[in-house]
């Protein structure tokens, strides 16, 4: 089953994407890994996508957990932060 949720851009992965946010569907049971990659494709990310965090409302996630997204979920897409 397919779930909607909202997915937001940080730093360098709203650069890429060129918005703040976007709502796509997805696989409401993933993996972390799976959920990264589909968002990679999705949106064109392969160039962060080694070091990608993501979170769901607002709580970091492992890239080997599993998820279980619900309707309306938040997803983040962190990429590394710079700087010193």
């Amino acid at each position: 089953m397919r779930v909607k949720v909202k997915v937001l851009f940080f730093a360098q992965a709203k650069e890429i994407v060129g918005k703040q946010s976007d709502c796509v569907e997805v696989c409401r049971s993933i993996s972390c890994l799976e959920l990264i990659n589909e968002l990679v494709k999705i949106y064109s990310l392969e160039k962060i996508s080694n070091n990608i965090l993501l979170s769901v409302n607002e709580e970091l996630y492992q890239i080997d957990s599993n998820l279980s997204l619900k309707e309306g979920d938040e997803i983040a897409i962190i990429p590394p932060l710079s700087g010193g």
